[in-house]
């Protein structure tokens, strides 16, 4: 009876996992295809969301404003860069940053007069979600506008080669591997699976280079390589991060799958390095 409880209970736990997974692949993708608006408002929605996340797990519920000033500073980077791919402002980079720098050393008042215990540690907790959420999605705006204008493609190309390393690696880790890749950070993952992750996306490079166009086969290729290789590091940069603090998710936002975070650890911290080889290396 027991065993029979606990096979329920497996397979209540994988139909919630495909159902959640169903609908988080369609509206992503169904947001991304429809738009430049829709494009723009799902990750203006996933930056939001990954930087709470980040903050929640820097700072208590009842520290308010290190989480809204910790808001606003890691969502400029996507702003600025929004309001250029659509000419709202024609930024001068060098300004915004003397704007940033300016709240950044008020902060340090704000914690003169708040008489924490570690102020220089929750000034470096504010600035981190800024690079390590902010920038990567800003990037990512750009990266929808190469060229001047907004492809679809490539947004989208990017998030399914991400989803094939992360199911490539899953299938052949669970299956065959054996040879631990990084057990001090996350035990089961395997250099078996990675490998089936890095031929999954590869594949998958190849299958959208007929698919879209907008990129030449070289290119597609080059971006598999680029999201195969650090999109798992990215998972373990999270991982990392997690048993820093002891904790299993970034939060309970997707039922079976965790937070936003979670879903978007591999996919942002690979896109500073897709970045650089579509704006300057290709």
């Amino acid at each position: 009876m027991a065993h029979t409880s606990h096979t329920t209970k497996q397979r209540s736990s994988f139909t919630q996992r495909a159902i959640t997974a169903f609908g988080f692949v369609s509206i992503m993708l169904a947001s991304v295809y429809f738009g430049k608006i829709s494009f723009t408002l799902i990750f203006a929605l996933v930056t939001a969301l990954c930087l709470w996340e980040i903050l929640s797990i820097f700072f208590p519920s009842s520290d308010w404003g290190h989480r809204i000033m910790g808001m606003i500073l890691g969502f400029i980077p996507y702003f600025i860069t929004v309001a250029s791919n659509f000419d709202w402002m024609d930024f001068d980079t060098l300004r915004v940053f003397w704007v940033i720098t300016c709240l950044l050393f008020l902060w340090f008042v704000v914690e003169m007069y708040q008489n924490k215990s570690k102020p220089f540690e929750n000034i470096a907790l504010l600035i981190l979600p800024t690079i390590y959420v902010g920038l990567p999605f800003g990037i990512l705006h750009d990266i929808g506008f190469l060229g001047g204008s907004y492809h679809y493609s490539i947004v989208m190309g990017l998030m399914l080669m991400t989803w094939a390393s992360d199911t490539g690696a899953y299938m052949v880790g669970s299956r065959i591997g054996k040879t631990p890749l990084f057990p001090r950070i996350s035990p089961k993952k395997t250099w078996e699976g990675t490998l089936g992750g890095v031929l999954a996306t590869v594949l998958a490079g190849w299958g959208l280079s007929g698919l879209f166009p907008t990129l030449s086969l070289q290119d597609w290729l080059a971006l598999a390589v680029i999201v195969s290789v650090f999109g798992p590091i990215g998972d373990l940069v999270e991982s990392m991060l997690k048993r820093s603090y002891a904790i299993k998710d970034s939060s309970n936002l997707l039922p079976g799958h965790g937070g936003a975070l979670d879903r978007f650890d591999a996919f942002l911290f690979m896109l500073p390095f897709v970045a650089v080889y579509l704006f300057i290396l290709r």
